[in-house]
């Protein structure tokens, strides 16, 4: 079995559903420390001007420790600035009528739960379903292990029974480092190579790593495939490690 393992992420960039959508299990990494003004509760979108951060206030206040599922959204109305945002920056978009009103119906949804990763993972869910993934996903909190960094991944494949690991590449910075939690676990380790791909796009010119819901609002039905396309065979340890060494590209933890 072949396993990626992230955290929630609000509005996920297009490279988030190519990582999901290459392994058999995803892990949806809840049950760490929860970083504020991290992607957890923001992201960008296309604007007139450039990308614009959407970032959802969370009660955070005294609560430096606290996990990932357990952060609440401190402004239950924040949504009605988002959805805002999204309609003044995409409504000339080609598919805009296609998608923005099951977007704005979720947002607005009464019986989503109060906390941030019901709203992440209730908007990945519906992303995946139109960009044609479908991955089962797996709450880390629910495999009852616990750890920090390396080590927890480890655990949670081994729990799953995973024999490969596809990481982000942002993630390299401190895996490299700790291999020996994989190696000894037999856990065959890779990380993503993704190129993002070019689309058509509002306010030329294009500019890459804004939300999903970017290529949507302007591809439509083709987005799936535009997905796919920006991906590679997956870095080698020793490729990043290369990488890393000549700056060719930037890892970050």
């Amino acid at each position: 079995m072949r396993i990626a393992i992230s955290q929630p992420t609000y509005l996920p960039w297009i490279g988030y559903f190519d990582l999901i959508d290459q392994v058999d299990t995803f892990v949806v990494l809840d049950n760490v420390q929860f970083e504020k003004q991290s992607w957890q509760q923001r992201n960008r979108i296309k604007t007139p001007t450039g990308l614009q951060w959407l970032t959802v206030p969370v009660d955070f206040r005294n609560k430096l420790d606290q996990h990932i599922r357990s952060v609440l959204i401190r402004e239950p109305d924040f949504w009605r600035r988002h959805i805002r945002s999204i309609e003044l920056n995409y409504r000339r978009s080609p598919f805009f009528d296609q998608y923005y009103a099951e977007l704005k119906s979720l947002y607005a949804d009464p019986s989503r739960g109060p906390l941030l990763i019901d709203l992440n993972m209730e908007l990945i869910r519906r992303l995946c379903e139109k960009l044609g993934v479908t991955t089962p996903f797996v709450f880390a909190s629910s495999l009852g292990v616990s750890g920090k960094r390396t080590e927890l991944l480890g655990l949670i494949c081994d729990q799953l029974g995973a024999r490969e690991y596809l990481s982000p590449l942002g993630s390299a910075g401190y895996l490299l480092e700790e291999m020996d939690a994989m190696a000894r676990r037999s856990i065959a380790v890779t990380f993503q190579r993704y190129q993002h791909p070019e689309y058509k796009q509002l306010f030329p010119p294009f500019v890459p790593y804004s939300s999903a819901i970017d290529l949507l609002f302007n591809e439509g039905p083709a987005a799936a495939e535009i997905v796919r396309s920006g991906r590679s065979p997956a870095y080698t340890p020793d490729q990043v490690a290369v990488l890393r060494h000549s700056h060719e590209v930037q890892i970050n933890d």
